[in-house]
C-alpha cells in the first residue's frame, strides 16, 4: 500500500495534502466508534504534506516515506505534542522532544496523523485499562482490538492510517496484529532505538511497525531501525532498505514447530496452524518438530521481571517534576478539604489518582518481588531462569531458522470478558513473550479466518508468529511475506 501511494505522489495523482486531508475525514467519520486516537495532530500533518508537495512540484525526487499517513502509539514522544501513555498521570505532560524513531520518520517525511489509545503505560492486552476511552476491534465492534497497542493495530484495521507505531513488551504489537487482522512486528531487542519511548520494561521493549502487509512494515522498519547515541541498548545494527530481502522465495529454509505450544490449543485455530504449516511445506520449507523445555515457566518468568521493571520506572512519576500533582484537584485523604500539606501526601496522592488498577497491582508485585528478603528468591532467581529460556532458544536456532506458532490462543475477545480474572489477560500474551525475555524478532501476519462457534456466523482473524535468529529481520520479513502473497 505504502508504494501505491508513493507511486500516486510522485505521478502527481493525489498531493500529499489531500491524500492526509482523506485520512484525517476518514478519521472523523469512523473513529467515533472505533476510538483508535487519543490525540490528533492536524496541524503538523499538513505542515509535513505541504513540504512534501512544494518537492514534488520542483521536480525533486522524494524517498518511499514522504508523503505517508502514519499514527503513532500514544507512548511515544512527539514534540510539543500530548504523550499521555493512556494514563491519568500524565494527562497534562506535552513532550519537549522528539523520539528518536519519531525524528527519523519527520526526516523521511512522513506525516503523523495523531497518537493512538493504549492500555496504561502498556499494561494489558486489551486496551480496556486505558483511562480516557475504549477502543473497539474495526471487525467486530463487541471485541478488543487486542494490546497494549490497539488504537495502533485499529487504526490500520480501519483505513483510519496506512500504517502505525506500536511498542511491544510481551507482546503487544503482534496479539493486537492478529487481533485486527493487520502484520506486525517486534524488530530484535536494540534493532530499534527506545530513546523517546516512555518505559514500561526496560529490559523486554521494543518499537516496531504495523502495516496492512509485510512490505509495508518492512518499509516502516527501514526507517525507524540503526544505532543511536542517545540509547545505549540500542545496538550498533547497520541501517537498511529491507525490501530488497523480500524475494518471496523460502526454499530450504527451515521451520521449527515447538510441540509444547500445541497443548490444548483450540481446535479451530490447531487446523488453520497445521494448515499454514502445509502452505510453508508446499512453498519449499522443512518442518522440524522441537522442543523448548523451559519455555513452560516463561508466562511466570515474564510476569515476575516485568512488573519489576514497572516497579523501578514508574517511581520516576510522583507528582513533583511533571504529570499530575493533587494539589491540582482536593484529596479524599485529607478531611478537611484542604490541599495536601506535606511531601508525602502529594507523593501518594499523586499516584493513588494518577495510576490506574492494573498498573497499581503490577508496581505493587514488583516492589515486593525487588524488596530486602525477596530479591533472591524471585527476582534474582528469574534471571536465571531466564538465561535457560535464551539457552534453549540458542540451542535450537543451530538446526532452524525460523520458529512458528499462532500469535495467541484465540481470537479478539469481546469486552469485559477477562478485566476481572488478570490471570486470564495474562494468558493471552502466552506465545509471545518469549520473544521478549530472549530479545529475538518475531512477525505477526494474518493466517485464516473463524469463527467463534466454528460455523458459518461471523468470522474474525488468526495470526501466525514467526520468530526468527537475533538480527535476522530481513529473512523473517521474506518468510512471512512468501506466505502472504502465496495465501
Amino acid at each position: 500500500m505504502i508504494k501505491e501511494l508513493h507511486n500516486k505522489l510522485v505521478n502527481k495523482k493525489i498531493t500529499a495534502v489531500e491524500l492526509a486531508e482523506s485520512y484525517f475525514a476518514r478519521i472523523k467519520e469512523k473513529d467515533g466508534e472505533i476510538g483508535a486516537y487519543l490525540t490528533l495532530t492536524e496541524d503538523l500533518a499538513l505542515e509535513q504534506a505541504r513540504k512534501v508537495d512544494e518537492k514534488i512540484f520542483r521536480g525533486e525526487k522524494i524517498g518511499i516515506m514522504e508523503g505517508i499517513p502514519i499514527a503513532i502509539k500514544d507512548n511515544l514522544c512527539i514534540m510539543g505534542v500530548r504523550t499521555t501513555a493512556g494514563s491519568k498521570i500524565l494527562d497534562n505532560y506535552i513532550a519537549p522532544y522528539d523520539a528518536t524513531v519519531i525524528k527519523k520518520l519527520k526526516e523521511a517525511g512522513a506525516v503523523i496523523l495523531g497518537k493512538t489509545n493504549m492500555d496504561e503505560f502498556a499494561m494489558g492486552s486489551s486496551t480496556e485499562t486505558s483511562i480516557y476511552q475504549k477502543t473497539r476491534n474495526p471487525l467486530d465492534l463487541e471485541r478488543v482490538p487486542g494490546g497494549s497497542s490497539g488504537g495502533s493495530a485499529a487504526s490500520i484495521a480501519s483505513e483510519e492510517a496506512v500504517c502505525a507505531l506500536g511498542t511491544d513488551t510481551g507482546g503487544s504489537i503482534r496479539q493486537p496484529a492478529s487481533f485486527c487482522g493487520v502484520v506486525g512486528l517486534k524488530p530484535t531487542y536494540g534493532r530499534v532505538s527506545r530513546y523517546g519511548a516512555i518505559a514500561m520494561a526496560s529490559s523486554l521493549d521494543q518499537i516496531g511497525p504495523f502495516g496492512m502487509t509485510v512490505e509495508d512494515t518492512a518499509i516502516v522498519l527501514s526507517v525507524i531501525s540503526g544505532q543511536d547515541k542517545m540509547d545505549a541498548t540500542c545496538a550498533q545494527s547497520p541501517t537498511k532498505d529491507y525490501t530488497n530481502y523480500l524475494t518471496g522465495d523460502i526454499k530450504g529454509i527451515k521451520i521449527g514447530i515447538v510441540k509444547e505450544y500445541f497443548e490444548g490449543l483450540n481446535g479451530n485455530i490447531k487446523k488453520i496452524v497445521d494448515d499454514t504449516i502445509e502452505k510453508y511445506k508446499k512453498l519449499g520449507a522443512e518442518i522440524k518438530e522441537i522442543s523448548l523445555p523451559h519455555s513452560q515457566y516463561s508466562l511466570a518468568i515474564y510476569y515476575m521481571i516485568m512488573p519489576c521493571e514497572v516497579s523501578s520506572n514508574l517511581a520516576r512519576f510522583d507528582g513533583i517534576k511533571y504529570g499530575l500533582r493533587i494539589n491540582d484537584k482536593q484529596s479524599d485523604s485529607n478531611e478537611s478539604g484542604d490541599f495536601p500539606q506535606t511531601l508525602l501526601e502529594t507523593y501518594l496522592d499523586s499516584r493513588k489518582y494518577g495510576f490506574g488498577d492494573e498498573v497499581k497491582r503490577r508496581i505493587m508485585l514488583g516492589t515486593y518481588a525487588l524488596s530486602a528478603g525477596y530479591y533472591d528468591a524471585y527476582y534474582k532467581k528469574a534471571q536465571k531462569v531466564r538465561a535457560l529460556i535464551k539457552q534453549d532458544f540458542e540451542k535450537v536456532f543451530e538446526e532452524i531458522d525460523f520458529i512458528f506458532s499462532p500469535t495467541a490462543p484465540e481470537m479478539a475477545f469481546k469486552f469485559g470478558e477477562k478485566t476481572d480474572d488478570p490471570m486470564k489477560m495474562y494468558l493471552s500474551d502466552i506465545y509471545t513473550i518469549t520473544a521478549n525475555l530472549v530479545g529475538i524478532p518475531a512477525i505477526s501476519f494474518p493466517i485464516g479466518m473463524i469463527s467463534e462457534k466454528g460455523d458459518s456466523s461471523k468470522k474474525l482473524p488468526i495470526g501466525g508468529q514467526l520468530m526468527g535468529k537475533w538480527f535476522d529481520e530481513e529473512g523473517l520479513l521474506n518468510a512471512a511475506y512468501t506466505f502472504e502473497i502465496n495465501k
